[in-house]
């Protein structure tokens, strides 16, 4: 089963804590979102691989947009 894991928030990406091939559990941060002079930590939805990674650090985000591919 794959989950998109897309952005609550326009933001900037901060960082990425993950790469392409990690096993993350639920919960597990994945990415650190700037917005509204704020670090939102984005999180897996469930447990899974990191499949790909559709963004870079200084990434401009739109809310919904994908950040992260989980399989």
């Amino acid at each position: 089963m794959a989950f998109d894991v897309v952005a609550p928030m326009p933001g900037t990406i901060k960082e990425i804590i993950v790469k392409t091939g990690d096993a993350v559990k639920e919960d597990e941060e994945l990415i650190i979102l700037e917005a509204m002079k704020m670090e939102n930590p984005i999180v897996a939805p469930g447990n899974g691989t990191v499949k790909e990674i559709k963004v870079k650090e200084g990434d401009k985000v739109n809310t919904s947009q994908i950040l992260v591919v989980l399989g």
